[in-house]
């Protein structure tokens, strides 16, 4: 037997697993490297998050990734190239982090790579007919196994939209599996560039079925306006929104696009939701020449009512208990606005169920490779269990 087979063999075995899960989402803000112990798989699985960094990009590296992503035309050239340069770059950044942990590669059984999404394609966006949902990611799982010396599993969402699903979102699968209480029904709410919730009713919760879906704008368009208006990289704190006004005419405008009116679930990514967007839809309504403070402050309340509209889609009588992660929790504008919109829930941090509420994408990498490697895989419908399960993530060897 192929000897890289025998040490996948040996690593499925392992009742407990060292897994490295990476995340660099549509923020390029850095890659999340998160260093988790998983024990056991399916129903059995318990996750413990021992290590976390954010390893940010530099300005340069940033922009060429910015150059490629989200947009329809590109040098095919650069595509193929950081395909393979980002693979390195990612396993580089890995090395660096387990030798500021004083960690040896040889103690990580595996790692699992989400890759950077340069592109996000549902049918619901590009309406071809006879076309399937598509999505496409860069930092090839091979080269990362090289650079590194350890097994990494790739190429997640993949799988997804070969079994018919959009690629996105992916949390659901983790989501169910770790958090579902027995009494108290859960929003799993993150923030990233894109937001999105995972509604998990109680267990003894007979009348609402599990729900996962995109709502809109997360940070994305907040962030593309402060980076053009203001030179900063996001708006810490709110500061800007803070200082800005709200124009309901704008926001109005904004909320008419065809996407918020869409059944839930749904996909989305800033192929749709991008500054070009904003303009044209302001330029239309006749508010084109809002303040930039005021821009960066409606953008914020889009995020939040978008949000938040979706959520009260799926609410009952019973109320749920809303857990929010990603990098939107540290923006108290966008954090109070949600609670405000939300009297009848109670708002508070991931980490109150599980851990840093940066890290959890991240983590639930690493826990969908942990299926992969020795568990039975995720039903595609959480409220059939008799539907088809699929397994996660392409392999990559070392050797």
């Amino acid at each position: 037997m192929n000897s890289s087979i025998i040490q996948l063999k040996e690593i499925a075995q392992k009742s407990t697993k060292t897994i490295i899960g990476l995340m660099s989402g549509t923020s390029l803000d850095g890659l999340d490297i998160a260093l988790c112990e998983v024990q056991g798989a399916g129903q059995s699985t318990e996750v413990t998050l021992k290590k976390f960094i954010t390893k940010l990009y530099t300005a340069q590296n940033k922009k060429r990734l910015n150059a490629i992503s989200s947009i329809n035309e590109t040098s095919m050239e650069e595509v193929c190239l950081l395909h393979s340069w980002l693979g390195n770059y990612h396993g580089k950044l890995v090395n660096e982090a387990l030798r500021e942990w004083d960690i040896a590669p040889s103690d990580i059984d595996c790692i699992a790579s989400h890759g950077q999404t340069i592109y996000h394609l549902p049918k619901i966006q590009h309406r071809q007919e006879g076309m399937p949902n598509s999505t496409l990611q860069i930092g090839d799982s091979d080269h990362i196994a090289r650079t590194t010396g350890i097994l990494t599993i790739g190429d997640f969402r993949q799988k997804h939209t070969a079994a018919g699903g959009e690629g996105a979102p992916m949390v659901s699968f983790v989501d169910r599996l770790l958090y579902t209480h027995h009494t108290e029904n859960r929003v799993l709410l993150n923030i990233g560039g894109i937001a999105n919730f995972t509604y998990l009713p109680a267990r003894n919760n007979n009348q609402s079925e599990t729900i996962t879906t995109d709502t809109g704008p997360g940070n994305t368009l907040i962030d593309m306006a402060t980076q053009q208006y203001f030179a900063k990289e996001y708006d810490k704190d709110g500061a800007i929104a803070k200082r800005g006004t709200v124009n309901r005419k704008a926001l109005n405008a904004l909320k008419a696009d065809p996407y918020f009116k869409k059944p839930l679930p749904k996909t989305t990514g800033p192929e749709l939701f991008n500054l070009t967007w904003v303009d044209r839809l302001l330029y239309k309504a006749g508010v084109a020449d809002i303040d930039p403070e005021n821009l960066v402050a409606t953008l914020s309340r889009l995020t939040a009512e978008t949000i938040t509209d979706s959520i009260k889609k799926v609410l009952d009588e019973q109320q749920p208990a809303i857990y929010i992660s990603g990098g939107g929790i540290h923006n108290p504008v966008v954090y109070n606005w949600i609670t405000e919109l939300l009297p009848s829930c109670s708002t508070s941090s991931f980490e109150n169920i599980g851990f840093n509420p940066d890290a959890k994408e991240a983590v639930i990498f690493a826990i969908l490779a942990n299926e992969t490697l020795s568990g039975k895989g995720f039903s595609l419908d959480a409220n059939n269990p008799d539907s088809p399960t699929i397994n996660f993530g392409k392999i990559s060897f070392p050797t």
